[in-house]
């Protein structure tokens, strides 16, 4: 059994990491540790084989490159690093001490999405020609353990950034593992339409975002992202082929949906996504994951390496919302 330290007591750790953890018959939580740095020096208790990385965006290179210096294997939670330099040394360090490094991109382990990928891997649709994809939801206020709009969400020092690498990571990671082809440049908007701290100031980062994104060979389509959906959380991908539609959650009954050329349709009834907005959360899959790359020595779909990918598009999509300009990525 392998004993895990969990840094961040925030609701990612307590309704995600820690729940999770506690159903696998592998794992044991040894201890919490927060950003009080005589707790963060507890990861170099001997005893404490893999940690979760849960705090502040800040702080997730410290703690990760911290931990894996100290011979840990680590989970870290998305985005992985707030400067590109950053996600490399993080990778840097994962290798030069032999231990694996994972980034809870839990979208590729989404049922729909791991069945649209057999399919497209397939051929059987052809190839992707365009799409989009929409992650919004009310805001991370409601989803973080204080409930308030003076949360760390909306504040750049801690933070980093907003909505659209808070959620359009997820959906840029997600495209780029389905669509299987390097990302060739990006068009981004970003906005402040909404959110205000209590005193009514805006928030220091965006909570709406447009990004247009354009893969090597021809690919292209939008990712939208909104802190702002207010009656519901919208969480779909779209994917128009050559030979038909690959339609993922955008319909509350069928988790996937096929569209054929000629009209034919296929509808899977799959377990659903998690959503801030579940009482109970589902597993996502990422702690077995992580614990089962730890065990096999084998390699993941959620390695730092292959999600280091995605971090530069989010870079890329901030250099073009500050320049206002494409931004080549290859």
């Amino acid at each position: 059994m392998l004993n895990i330290g969990i840094a961040g007591c925030g609701s990612i750790a307590r309704q995600r990491h820690a729940s999770e953890y506690a159903r696998n018959e592998a794992a044991r939580i040894a201890g919490f540790f927060d950003l009080n740095a005589g707790r963060a020096q507890a990861l170099a208790d001997s005893s404490i084989g893999a940690v979760s990385v849960c705090v502040a965006n800040k702080s997730h290179a410290d703690y990760a490159i911290a931990a894996l210096n100290a011979g840990k294997h680590v989970l870290c939670e998305k985005p992985m690093a707030i400067s590109l330099s950053e996600c490399e040394a993080m990778t840097q360090a994962a290798q030069k001490n032999g231990r694996r490094l994972l980034i809870g991109q839990n979208q590729r382990l989404a049922p729909a999405h791991a069945y649209a990928k057999r399919i497209l891997a397939s051929g059987e649709m052809g190839r992707v020609l365009s799409f989009q994809s929409v992650f919004g939801h009310k805001g991370p206020e409601s989803w973080s353990v204080d409930q308030s709009a003076d949360t760390w969400f909306f504040k750049k020092e801690f933070a980093a950034f907003g909505s659209m690498a808070d959620l359009g990571i997820h959906k840029i990671d997600l495209l780029l593992y389905l669509v299987g082809k390097e990302p060739e440049s990006v068009y981004a908007s970003l906005m402040t339409l909404d959110k205000t701290f209590p005193d009514g100031r805006p928030i220091e980062v965006d909570d709406n975002s447009v990004v247009m994104l354009r893969f090597a060979g021809g690919p292209a389509g939008t990712v939208t992202t909104s802190w702002t959906h207010y009656g519901e959380e919208c969480n779909s991908t779209v994917l128009y082929c050559e030979k038909g539609i690959v339609k993922m959650y955008a319909d509350p009954r069928y988790a996937l949906q096929i569209v054929y050329a000629d009209g034919v349709r296929a509808n899977y009834e799959l377990p659903a996504m998690q959503t801030n907005d579940d009482a109970q959360q589902t597993g996502s899959g990422v702690i077995d994951t992580f614990l089962e790359g730890i065990t096999s020595g084998c390699p993941t779909i959620l390695d730092a390496p292959d999600i280091l990918r995605s971090m530069r598009v989010v870079f890329a999509c901030l250099d073009s919302a500050s320049s206002g300009r494409p931004v080549s990525i290859l």
